[in-house]
């Protein structure tokens, strides 16, 4: 027989809904696992879930690479450099030259120098990157940008 109504709504106000004992349809063993288990391809009724909302769920997707290949490149801020300038003189990482300071980034173990923040005095400064705009701001305080 073909149920034309849910048996929800038939059975409103019932303690059971059905089921017989109240024990029987109330825990977790009913569900059959927790979260998305027993979400596979097999006889149950979170395989119906599966395939109406989540059509994607199983199977590898995308490509990640692996953490030995990528690389993030050590990086340093104008603010950093102008607020750590005299402890840089004192571990020798920045030297006086001709009457101007000159920061050895390469020494620090930094590949990029970015433009935030700002410098209060021109300084020289060594590396092997710097953007655009730490480079316009390193030159309009009457700085240099010497490329290692």
């Amino acid at each position: 027989m073909i149920r034309r109504k849910k048996k929800v709504r038939k059975l409103r106000g019932s303690h059971t809904h059905g089921w017989g004992c109240k024990k029987k349809h109330r825990g977790g063993g009913s569900k059959g696992g927790k979260g998305m288990a027993g979400t596979g391809k097999r006889k149950n009724t979170k395989w119906t879930w599966v395939i109406k909302y989540a059509p994607n769920h199983l199977g590898k997707h995308g490509f990640h690479r692996p953490k030995a290949v990528q690389y993030t490149p050590q990086t340093i801020n104008l603010s950093d450099i102008d607020e750590n300038l005299q402890l840089f003189l004192d571990a020798g990482i920045a030297y006086e030259e001709d009457g101007r300071i000159i920061v050895d980034t390469t020494q620090l173990g930094v590949d990029k120098v970015l433009g935030s923040g700002k410098l209060t005095r021109p300084i020289a400064i060594k590396a092997y990157y710097v953007t655009p705009r730490a480079e316009e701001k390193i030159k309009a305080v009457g700085g240099e940008v010497i490329l290692a």
